[in-house]
């Protein structure tokens, strides 16, 4: 029997898995505001029952909703509770580029105390995304003095 890992190449420990209405119309919408490569999708009953895309080094599956299973996405539910956080190289170019391709805007991009220069959207879908470039690698003390600073107290 050949040896097999248990987290196979490509993969991390964590990867997401979303659920969508309408999960072919968020796989263009991945490739056109991420640069998301398609890997491959299963269809299943006119609907895409697995799909997997790669944004960066990091992989994201997602399929159609299937309420029967009690699977639905957060345009069916009113929201969701779970952020995405994605680092690219350009936040400026492809926080814009996401928003332009359909996400809506729900903070805008700026230089955060922690050494990222980030914005947050909800995508057409739903799904909650930070777009960031870290900029300052920023040790805790320096967190906590800037983010007391911002407060007007000390740190």
């Amino acid at each position: 029997m050949a040896n097999v890992k248990p987290i196979p190449d490509g993969y991390h420990s964590v990867t997401p898995y979303l659920i969508i209405k309408g999960a072919a119309d968020a796989i263009d919408y991945y490739k056109k505001a991420f640069g998301a490569t398609e890997l491959f999708r299963m269809d299943h009953q006119g609907k895409i029952g697995h799909a997997e895309l790669k944004i960066g080094d990091s992989p994201i599956m997602l399929a159609d909703e299937q309420p029967q299973m009690g699977y639905v996405g957060p345009k069916t539910l009113g929201g969701t509770p779970v952020s995405l956080m994605i680092y690219v190289e350009d936040v400026d170019t492809v926080y814009k580029r996401a928003i332009s391709s359909g996400g809506v805007e729900l903070k805008a991009l700026q230089d955060q105390f922690y050494g990222d220069r980030s914005g947050t959207l909800t995508d057409p879908f739903g799904h909650v995304w930070t777009v960031a470039t870290h900029k300052e690698d920023v040790t805790p003390e320096e967190m906590n003095k800037r983010i007391a600073a911002a407060h007007g107290a000390s740190a």
